[in-house]
């Protein structure tokens, strides 16, 4: 990657596998065990960031339990806050990656109508009980369980608390309406990216 050019990558996948969840996650997870996550991780985006490359941890703050794939359909995980605190949330703490890409999934204990990327509950969580306090990233807002226009998605995801919106579909009045409702940079986002750029050099 540094050969060619390629200053980030969306890893590590911090997910923890679970049974009888939806293989979208897969073997893009580690391991089913938090502490191998962990353990895993850590190396890995100490390992970008030796070689000049940034990372993207996700999808915060946890995908693993998803009963269905989230690019197609919403999932929604009912687990207690306790557990997931415990589980799959613990393995995105502590984590020096400078961006984080958020799980479009309900976590319904938290908020029972927002996915995590326009749930300002749940950005408030990742950042006072994840303790992440870098750039936040939405997954594609293309995707399935996203259910409004590019705009709202947008505009949803800014007002939960979400500092940059990937869209990847490619389609060019979509990616138009993304920038129009997109604010501008502001004095957070040009210090996490001077961060990003000592990465880089």
């Amino acid at each position: 990657m540094k050969k060619i050019g390629i200053n980030i990558n969306t890893v590590p996948v911090l997910d923890i596998r679970s049974k009888g969840s939806n293989n979208v996650i897969g073997d893009r997870s580690f391991s089913s065990d938090p502490k191998v996550i962990n353990k895993i991780g850590n190396f890995c985006i100490k390992y970008f960031h030796k070689n000049n490359i940034g990372t993207v941890i996700k999808h915060i703050p946890g995908h693993g339990l998803a009963k269905v794939d989230s690019h197609k359909m919403r999932p929604t995980v009912k687990e207690k806050l306790s557990y997931l605190l415990k589980n799959d949330f613990s393995t995105f703490k502590k984590k020096k990656s400078l961006f984080a890409m958020t799980a479009h999934i309900i976590y319904n204990m938290v908020d029972d109508k927002n996915t995590a990327t326009h749930s300002k509950k749940i950005i408030q969580l990742i950042r006072d009980k994840i303790k992440f306090t870098n750039l936040i990233m939405t997954d594609d807002i293309s995707m399935k369980s996203l259910k409004q226009s590019a705009e709202k998605n947008t505009q949803k995801a800014f007002s939960a608390g979400c500092n940059l919106v990937l869209h990847c579909n490619a389609n060019y009045n979509e990616m138009i309406e993304v920038a129009n409702n997109s604010p501008l940079v502001d004095r957070f986002i040009i210090k996490k990216t001077s961060q990003f750029y000592k990465i880089l050099s």
